[in-house]
Formats: C-alpha cells, sequence, structure tokens
C-alpha cells in the first residue's frame, strides 16, 4: 500500500517538475537574449553568428512542446510569460534598430514560426497583433533588403491564420492611422495629423483619392504588394498567391474590410500604371501581338537575347495585368468591384484615354498596340465589362448619321481607315480582339444594333424572296460593274436574274448553300486568278478554319440568347431609313484599300451564328434597299473597280503570279509598279474562298432561315 502511494507521489512529483523546469529553461533563454545587449563590444557581429538564434530556436520549442502538454485551449506559463511581459513586443523593436546586424531576420523567423506552430490562437491579443503590424510596417517597402524570404513567409502564416478565422484581418490591417483613432490609451509612436481624417472605415469610393497615408502605414496588403514587386520571382509569386488567397475571402466583413481599410485597390492599380508608362512609346504593333499570352505565375520570362527593345517591360506590364484579372477572377464580388472600379478611373480613364486620343501618330500606334495586348489578356467578365464599356460605350438603340458619338469609340473606329496604314492595321486588329471575346455586347455595339429592324431589303410584299442584282453605288459613275466584261467572266449565264428563294430568307437544302459558295468563288474572274496556277487547293483549304472560327462563335454565343430565324419584316418598323452604322461603314469604305486585316474582321463578323449578321453579310442574292450595300455588294464594287484598273496594266497576269509568290515567300521581294493592286486582287481572292468556306461550314440547318 505504501509503495503505490510512494509511485503515486513520484508520478505527480515527475508530471509537475517539467512545467517548472520549461519556465526556467524558456526564461534563461530570454535573459541570454537581453544579455547579448548589455555584454555585446562589437556591433558589426552578424546575428547568425551569435547565440540569438539558437536561443530563439529553443524558446520556440520549449512553446510548442508545453502546447502539446497541456489540454486543448488552456495557455501554459511560458506562453503566459511571453504575452505579459510583451516578449514580440520588445523583438520587434530589436529588429526594428536590425542590431546585431541581420536581426530583423531572426525576428521575422521566430515570429512566423511561433504564429504558425501554436495552435493557440494568438493574434487576438492586443500584446501579438500590435507588434505584428509594427512588424509588417518595415517589410515591403525596402526591395531587395535581404529579408524578402522571410518577410513573405511571415506574411502566408499570417494570411493562413486569416483563412482559417477572417475576424483576424481587421487586427492585422490596423496601422497607425487607425489605432490611434480607435484606441487613445495607445502611445503614439508616430503621431500623424491624418489620424483624425481618416476614421477605419472610409467609403471605398474615397480610398483611390487618398493613398498617401496607407503608404506611409504600412500593413499585411502593403507589403505583399510591395513584395509582389520582388526581382526573387520565388517571393513574388509567393506574395501574389497570397494577395489571391486574401481577395478570395467569403465572408463579406472580411471583404468589406479589405476594401475601405486598406489601400489594396489604389496599390494594385497603381503598379499597373507604373508598369505601363516603363513601356516605351514606340513599341512595335508587330511585336505585341508576336508575344505569348502572359502569365502573372512566369515572372522574368519577358526577358532575352532575342527580344525586342522594351520587351521585358511590357512582358511585366502584361503579367501584372494577368494577375490583377486572375484576381478579380476568383475575388470577392465586393473585392472585385471595387478593384475593377479603380483600374477603370486609374488606367482606363487616366491613362489610356488621353493617349490613345491624341495626335501623335507614334504614340497613337504603341497605344492602340498596347490596348489591343490587354483586350487579349482579359479574362475576368468583370474587367472585361468595364473594358468594353469604356472602349465603345454602353448605346444599344440603333446608330443614325447624326448621332453624337461616343468620342473614344468614333476615334478608333475612324482609325481602321487612317491615312497612316500602320495605325489602320492596328486599329483593325484591336477590334479583331474585341470581337474574339466573349462579350455580346461589341458585336452588338458595332453592328448588330444597326441590323434589327432588317432596313437593307427593298420594302414589298415578297422582297425577301426576290433575288436581285447587287446594289451599286448610285453615286459611282462610269461603266456599269455588271455589264463590265472584266467582271462578268466565270459568273453563271442567270446570275442577277434567277427569281429562286434566297439562301437567307428560305433555306431548304445543300443546293441553295451550293449556290451561296458559288456566288463568291465566281467574284473574281478567272483570268485575275493565280491559285490555280500555283496548285493551291481551293476554298475547301479554309474549310477547317471555318469550321474552328465558326465553331468558337458559336460556344461565345449561346449564352446571349440570339435568336434563330430572322424578325419577321411584318414586325420591323415599317419605314425607317437604313443606316450601316460607323464601324461598317468604314470597313467598306476601306474595302477600296484591301488589306488582310479588313478581310480578317468582316470574316469574324460572318461567322457569328446571329441570323442578320448571316444574311447582311452572307447572302449574295438579298434584294436590297435603294441606297443600301451588303457586303457582296461591296465586293462586286471593288472587284469592278480592280478589274477596269487591272486591264490597264501590261501584262498583268504574269505580275499577278509573281505577286502571289512573293505572298507566300517562295520568291524574294521586289519593287514593281501597281503592287498594292495586284496585292489587292491576290487578297480579294482568297477573301472571296474564305466567305465560301465560311457559307458552307454555316449552311443549313445552321444558318438563318
Amino acid at each position: 500500500m505504501l509503495s503505490r502511494l510512494g509511485a503515486l507521489l513520484q508520478q505527480a512529483v515527475e508530471t509537475r517538475e517539467p512545467s517548472v523546469d520549461l519556465l526556467e529553461a524558456f526564461t534563461e533563454h530570454w535573459r541570454g537574449i537581453t544579455g547579448y545587449y548589455l555584454e555585446a563590444t562589437d556591433e558589426s557581429i552578424p546575428a547568425r553568428q551569435t547565440d540569438i538564434p539558437w536561443r530563439l530556436r529553443q524558446m520556440l520549442d520549449i512553446l510548442v512542446y508545453e502546447e502539446k502538454q497541456r489540454p486543448a485551449g488552456e495557455t501554459g506559463p511560458c506562453l503566459e510569460y511571453l504575452l505579459q511581459h510583451k516578449l514580440l513586443e520588445t523583438l520587434g523593436t530589436l529588429g526594428k534598430a536590425e542590431y546585431p546586424p541581420g536581426m530583423r531576420q531572426q525576428v521575422l523567423l521566430f515570429f512566423g514560426r511561433v504564429l504558425g506552430q501554436l495552435q493557440h490562437p494568438l493574434l487576438h491579443y492586443l500584446n501579438v497583433h500590435r507588434p505584428v503590424q509594427k512588424l509588417l510596417q518595415l517589410s515591403g517597402d525596402r526591395l531587395g533588403s535581404g529579408t524578402e524570404k522571410e518577410e513573405v513567409q511571415f506574411a502566408a502564416v499570417l494570411c493562413s491564420k486569416i483563412q482559417q478565422d477572417p475576424s483576424l484581418l481587421p487586427y492585422i490591417l490596423e496601422g497607425k492611422n487607425i489605432l490611434n483613432g480607435r484606441r487613445a490609451p495607445e502611445p503614439p509612436d508616430n503621431p500623424r495629423e491624418e489620424g483624425s481624417e481618416h476614421p477605419p472605415g472610409p467609403a471605398a469610393s474615397s480610398l483611390p483619392a487618398e493613398p498617401s497615408p496607407p503608404r506611409r502605414d504600412s500593413n499585411l496588403v502593403t507589403c505583399l504588394v510591395g513584395l509582389c514587386r520582388s526581382k526573387k520571382s520565388r517571393v513574388a509569386l509567393k506574395a501574389r498567391e497570397n494577395l489571391l488567397l486574401l481577395a478570395g475571402l467569403s465572408q463579406e466583413a472580411a471583404a468589406t474590410c479589405l476594401v475601405r481599410g486598406s489601400a489594396l485597390c489604389q496599390l494594385l492599380t497603381g503598379h499597373l500604371c507604373d508598369l505601363y508608362s516603363a513601356v516605351p512609346a514606340g513599341t512595335d504593333p508587330a511585336d505585341v501581338l508576336a508575344m505569348d499570352r502572359a502569365s502573372w505565375r512566369s515572372q522574368g520570362d519577358g526577358a532575352g537575347a532575342a527580344g525586342f527593345p522594351g520587351k521585358e517591360s511590357l512582358a511585366e506590364f502584361l503579367g501584372w495585368l494577368d494577375f490583377l484579372d486572375e484576381l478579380v477572377l476568383g475575388a470577392h464580388p465586393l473585392v472585385a468591384d471595387a478593384i475593377t472600379e479603380a483600374v477603370e478611373e486609374k488606367f482606363f480613364q487616366g491613362i489610356l484615354q488621353p493617349q490613345l486620343l491624341q495626335m501623335s501618330e507614334l504614340a497613337v500606334l504603341g497605344a492602340t498596340a498596347v490596348l489591343t495586348g490587354t483586350v487579349r489578356q482579359l479574362r475576368s467578365p468583370t474587367l472585361l465589362n468595364r473594358l468594353v464599356l469604356f472602349l465603345l460605350g454602353p448605346h444599344r438603340h440603333p446608330e443614325t448619321p447624326g448621332d453624337t458619338p461616343h468620342p473614344l469609340r468614333a476615334q478608333l473606329i475612324d482609325r481602321c481607315n487612317h491615312l497612316c496604314d500602320e495605325i489602320s492595321l492596328a486599329s483593325l486588329r484591336l477590334f479583331e480582339e474585341l470581337l474574339r471575346k466573349p462579350h455580346e455586347h461589341v458585336a452588338h455595339n458595332l453592328v448588330l444594333r444597326n441590323l434589327e429592324a432588317r432596313a437593307y431589303l427593298q420594302s414589298g410584299p415578297h422582297a425577301p424572296e426576290e433575288r436581285g442584282p447587287p446594289e451599286t453605288d448610285p453615286e459611282e459613275d462610269g461603266l456599269d460593274l455588271e455589264e463590265d466584261p472584266y467582271f462578268t467572266d466565270g459568273f453563271p449565264d442567270d446570275f442577277g436574274t434567277t427569281k429562286n428563294p434566297s439562301p437567307a430568307s428560305a433555306p431548304s437544302g445543300k443546293g441553295q448553300v451550293s449556290e451561296v459558295v458559288s456566288s463568291f468563288l465566281c467574284l473574281v474572274p478567272e483570268e485575275a486568278k493565280t491559285s490555280s496556277c500555283m496548285e493551291e487547293g481551293g476554298y475547301d483549304t479554309y474549310v477547317h478554319d471555318a469550321l474552328g472560327m465558326v465553331q468558337a462563335c458559336r460556344a461565345s454565343a449561346a449564352p446571349w440568347g440570339w435568336p434563330s430565324t430572322p424578325q419577321p419584316l411584318d414586325s420591323c418598323h415599317p419605314g425607317v431609313a437604313f443606316y450601316e452604322g460607323h464601324f461598317l461603314k468604314v470597313l467598306f469604305d476601306r474595302m477600296s484599300r484591301i488589306l488582310d486585316q479588313v478581310t480578317s474582321v468582316l470574316s469574324h463578323l460572318a461567322a457569328f451564328p446571329h441570323p442578320h449578321l448571316h444574311e447582311y453579310l452572307l447572302d449574295p442574292y438579298l434584294n436590297l434597299a435603294p441606297g443600301c450595300r451588303s457586303l457582296f455588294s461591296v465586293l462586286v464594287r471593288v472587284i469592278g473597280d480592280l478589274m477596269q484598273r487591272l486591264q490597264r496594266v501590261p501584262h498583268s497576269r504574269a505580275k499577278l503570279l509573281l505577286v502571289r509568290q512573293q505572298l507566300l515567300g517562295l520568291v524574294p521581294g521586289e519593287q514593281m509598279d501597281h503592287t498594292v493592286l495586284f496585292k489587292g486582287v491576290v487578297v480579294l481572292e482568297e477573301f472571296c474562298k474564305e466567305l465560301a468556306a465560311i457559307a458552307l461550314v454555316k449552311g443549313p440547318p445552321e444558318g438563318p432561315p
């Protein structure tokens, strides 16, 4: 009996002794750290060469071991000692003093490990989150300081804790201004005049106007954004991943705190503007479009010996834009809207718009090229919607010639037919990229709103069922193109006179599709065709590409609720004068100066599955209203003009063949007269083959009835 009692007493003593020993060891290590500052004589010795790192690791091990030995949620004496004696405050001060050299690195490591390895919630304690805030204020703005790795590890631990308990976010985000505004007893470490002017929860809309105080009073967000700019790719990547984590918190209170209690939106947008300003103004649009789509995870991949001047700056800009796009895509709606609003205000309107509206051709060319890259980069519906409305305006009603145009939209469209071919090409590429985006407003604003009433058709009881000759320009003098022998060669004898139903109004079989295909293929007379001389394939070589483009357009348009049949004419507004709209007007006018990019934009429009677009762009047999023109009628006029000019050039056939070989890279290019004319004929032949392939791919049953 006595032996059993003795065993129990011994067990009790052994259970009690470690607690006493742990606290003594903990305090002994802490006294060893503080004692160093009393005994050290050489201030140049780095911290890693002292016993401070070892003592901090021992203190951490004691805290972790103590927690494992106690019931969950119970605070041990060592942790109580750390909290009551403000050890973290003292360590933060030592880290700020950076004495001995490298002490800040050791403090960051200790803070991160204590918060990461202890399960007990600590960040609610004032004696924990206050030194955490002060430590964050030392980070983020000191790029290349040597502690970036430790800073991002420390920030990652905080983000992980916030993800587990989003209510911690306000404790971490409070800077000195907010602390002074909420806690009067707090000693004024660095009092600022702005403390009373910026309460803890200002309206989100007022944040962009006051970027300075958040920059001076750093917190977790400013630290992470600063680390995103690090030249160390792993540090920057880790910082961006943790910003994504914060922005994606699902709790509305956390999202509100992030928007109103931090400078997140201003910092992200400000860095975007800075990177854009670093891109050289004379950047070649071809270089921009030749770059692969940037990824925010591939920092530093834009540079290289084979790159063009400014490629690294451009890659950094597009990479950061991709990061913002990803951030908005995965962020809480409140955060996404706030970031998008800041991007529109500071970048779209503040920087892009003035550059796009200025008169310098070099600046306009560079700005348009980078804008095209920006359009291609965006995937998030929120940012894309803001950009589309910024460029095109919100209008959806049919255009009239006397409308007050959206200034930026009008300027961009007019530049598609600019005197400078480089600006025209850059502008056309911009609209082609816009049409590729899955946004219904682009096609509607540019084209569809003017085709809703089908006012381009000749009014009458049987107008849609009548084929008529393509409409000609009533203002054009000279030989009627349909009577031009160089135009009619290769056309069916009954072209323009048959009364069969129009393919766009009543498709009943593949025969009608074949008629449409044949109409486009026969537009260019045989003596002007050169593809057969090169043993190239016919229009069937375009079928594969056309199929891919049509399928992509159908996939994009699937959610838009477009009708499958044209609007009945009796339901359209009678007597409405047709206006093709500013965009199609400029494109059709530009067709007289054939360029690949013009045909590419029109091909993309023709590939859309809207019945009115199909009818207006791909039906050669429309009975057009007086004064109206369609794509087919414009092609008739252009080909007639080209053939008349070609007739006056000696040896035109041989020269046409030579130009085709040059365009294919089979022979070296050489200067010759009428090169533009010959290129126009070759490109037009290929464009007609492409339209024929699109018509074949879209034919019934998918085509409009």
